[in-house]
């Protein structure tokens, strides 16, 4: 397949520190497909490749692939919460 019949498409995806090192990555748009690295390159590196598996799994099967061209707003939201409420905190491995 020559350069112009590739189609580049982006999806979102999730990468959360996992509790013994490295990253857990997941996609949103396909529940399911996950993976993990060891260093955030390694979970990036294995997302794409996880990935085009689970596109090239869909297709054999016929399924239809989605396609995003807008990307979510991902944001931290700050909230006053009242001092008699107990917080805890995850463990923090770095």
């Amino acid at each position: 397949m020559n350069k112009s019949q590739h189609k580049i498409l982006e999806y979102p995806a999730i990468f959360e520190p996992a509790n013994e090192g490295g990253y857990s990555v997941s996609f949103p748009a396909f529940p399911g497909c996950v993976t993990f690295g060891k260093t955030f390159e390694e979970a990036k590196n294995k997302a794409g490749e996880v990935l085009e598996l689970w596109l090239e799994e869909l297709a054999s099967q016929k399924k239809n692939i989605p396609a995003y061209y807008d990307r979510p707003i991902i944001d931290a939201i700050r909230v006053n919460l009242p001092s008699k409420i107990k917080i805890t905190y995850a463990a923090n491995n770095c």
